[in-house]
């Protein structure tokens, strides 16, 4: 079974994902977390050809008042690509998001993941579906009175981990995302950059093969949103298909992959932008290029 087939494959009661390894998931780009890729230009690690993980056709969106909040969007993301999403409120940014993790139904077109049809998922197969898609959500959405430990955690325990699974995990999932002095924090003790980089610890803890991230550096100041980039790019590079929706045009175009761009819920630009220097960055060179371009 492909990484992509875990989207598609809710298991009876548990979630399909593959089982999540500690080895090498520390902070840096060595150690197995951060690969570096089989070829030049693509912005993430290869073995041999990638296939399509997610692709629309045709998609529109019409709510009931008749207002459209998609129209005929067609695009196709490949296996760990990094993809943005940019344009204004209500572009149809959103829409999208809400579509790949079933929220929301399409009223014409197809939605294909991993080769197969979202609309021939059973509602009461949804939830396990949504298991292996990690969502990084603007205002956190961080459970109050639980710990980082905790937040983290949950969102293992509600896939069937074992505790045991769980204590060997998170360890090195807080230090890949700096939070290892913060794990008996509780959210309202913690920063913004901080609480942000819990929910896309969460997001990730159970190494899902897509990860979606929906305005993420929205509250945030320079430069954390430069240290959430970082975090995401680490997680593509992982292996991780990555797509993020951001109003910050600035930041994302200097991160240097691609970029859907909607206006009036239409996509109008589909540009696939090279590496810098002809090389992938690691996650280190592209903090400190970002913070020297956007000084």
């Amino acid at each position: 079974m492909s990484a992509t087939d875990t989207l598609i494959d809710p298991r009876e009661g548990r979630s399909a994902a593959p089982a999540a390894s500690p080895a090498g998931a520390a902070g840096s780009d060595r150690g197995g977390l951060d690969r570096r890729p089989g070829r030049a230009g693509t912005g993430a690690p290869v073995r041999g050809r990638r296939e399509t993980v997610l692709e629309f056709r045709a998609v529109s969106k019409l709510y009931g008042s008749g207002e459209a909040g998609l129209q005929r969007a067609t695009f196709s993301v490949r296996r760990q690509e990094m993809v943005f999403l940019v344009g204004p409120t209500g572009a149809g940014k959103s829409t999208i998001m809400r579509l790949l993790i079933k929220e929301l139904e399409p009223s014409r077109g197809r939605i294909r993941v991993a080769g197969r049809n979202l609309d021939e998922i059973e509602r009461s197969k949804v939830p396990y579906y949504r298991r292996n898609v990690g969502v990084v959500f603007q205002d956190f959405k961080l459970l109050p009175n639980r710990t980082v430990y905790d937040n983290i955690a949950y969102a293992l325990q509600v896939t069937g981990t074992s505790r045991k699974r769980i204590r060997a995990t998170l360890p090195d999932l807080l230090h890949m995302t700096g939070l290892s002095t913060k794990l008996h924090s509780f959210p309202h003790q913690l920063s913004g950059g901080e609480q942000q980089r819990v929910a896309v610890a969460r997001a990730f803890a159970s190494r899902p093969p897509l990860l979606l991230a929906d305005e993420p550096t929205g509250n945030l100041d320079p430069e954390t949103s430069i240290g959430i980039m970082q975090l995401l790019y680490r997680i593509n590079r992982a292996g991780t298909t990555v797509i993020v929706a951001s109003h910050d045009r600035e930041l994302v175009d200097r991160m240097r992959r691609r970029v859907i761009e909607l206006r009036r819920v239409r996509i109008v630009r589909d540009e696939a932008v090279g590496m810098y220097g002809g090389r992938e960055e690691n996650t280190e060179e592209l903090g400190e290029r970002l913070r020297h371009e956007l000084s």
